[in-house]
C-alpha cells in the first residue's frame, strides 16, 4: 500500500490526503520532517542511503527525512530516528521535485536511519566540502 501523505496550503494548513507519489508528481505542496542527528561532542552523522532508498539510493545525507503521514505531527514523523528530538526551525522550500513544507529537528545519538554506510564528522569538514568539493564524505571521516 502506497503511503499516504496530508497535502497543505501555502500556510501549511491541511487540505486532505493524498498518496505521496501524486503529490511529487503533482507538484503539490506537502510536508517533510528533517532530522538532523549529533553526537555528544557535536559531530554530525553523515550516512549513505540505502541503494534501495525511493530518493536520491546511494546518496550521502546529513539528516534523516520523511513524509509526514496522515493525521501525524511533524515532531512525530521526525521521531522515527529512534531518538528525542528537538525543533529547530519550519520553512516553505520552494525548490526540487515538489514544493514542501520542511520542519527541521535535531536528535543526540543514538541514532539510525535506513542507511549503507554511517560515520561522524565535524560540521566544519561537511561545509567545506559541500562549498570547495573534493572527496566523497567518507572519505574524510
Amino acid at each position: 500500500m502506497e503511503e499516504l501523505i496530508e497535502q497543505v496550503d501555502e500556510q501549511d494548513q491541511v487540505l486532505g490526503g493524498v498518496r505521496r507519489s501524486e503529490a511529487v508528481r503533482r507538484g503539490w505542496l506537502h510536508r517533510i520532517a528533517v532530522t538532523v542527528c549529533r553526537d555528544r561532542d557535536g559531530r554530525i552523522l553523515v550516512h549513505q542511503c540505502s541503494w534501495r532508498a525511493s530518493r536520491f539510493p546511494g546518496y550521502y545525507e546529513v539528516a534523516g527525512c520523511g513524509a509526514v503521514a496522515v493525521g501525524e505531527s511533524y515532531e512525530e514523523a521526525a521521531l522515527g530516528v529512534g531518538a528525542p528530538v528537538r525543533f529547530v526551525l519550519r520553512f516553505w522550500n520552494r525548490r526540487g521535485r515538489s514544493p514542501r513544507w520542511l520542519s527541521v529537528h535535531e536528535a543526540v545519538v543514538p541514532c539510525r536511519v535506513d542507511v549503507a554506510w554511517d560515520g561522524f564528522a565535524q560540521f566544519t569538514v561537511i561545509h567545506d566540502r559541500a562549498v570547495h568539493g573534493g572527496a566523497a564524505c567518507h572519505r574524510l571521516l
